[in-house]
């Protein structure tokens, strides 16, 4: 079976300040309990913010170092799942799934990616 890398793209300029209370961790907790039962989540993390991050780029033949905060950026990778599912099609529902345990005001993006298998 195929594997899916899902990011969870945020904008971390904007982020919503309000906490989204406990029915959030309660309906979260359970839609993870179902895809770890289900056997499909082989993996899933958040991210620290970017200000904790530093970027490493290769270019003209040498590589530099970027500490974040990374501002000029409109979206950052938030967090991450890696699953294996049948098809695009079930990775995409899951990431539905995932997206609609948010408040309806919030900006959150799953860009659903499968793994090039060597």
């Amino acid at each position: 079976m195929p594997r899916y890398l899902t990011m969870i793209r945020i904008d971390e300029q904007n982020a919503p300040a309000d906490n989204p209370g406990p029915e959030f961790d309660e309906r979260m907790g359970a839609l993870l309990e179902e895809i770890t039962k289900a056997g499909v989540m082989l993996d899933t993390a958040g991210l620290t913010p970017t200000s904790e991050g530093t970027r490493a780029t290769w270019s003209g033949g040498k590589v530099s170092y970027t500490d974040g905060p990374f501002t000029e950026s409109k979206e950052v990778v938030g967090g991450y799942s890696l699953i294996q599912a049948k098809d695009k099609a079930e990775a995409l529902e899951w990431a539905k799934r995932f997206l609609e345990i948010h408040p309806a005001h919030w900006n959150v993006t799953a860009e659903v990616r499968e793994i090039a298998e060597a």
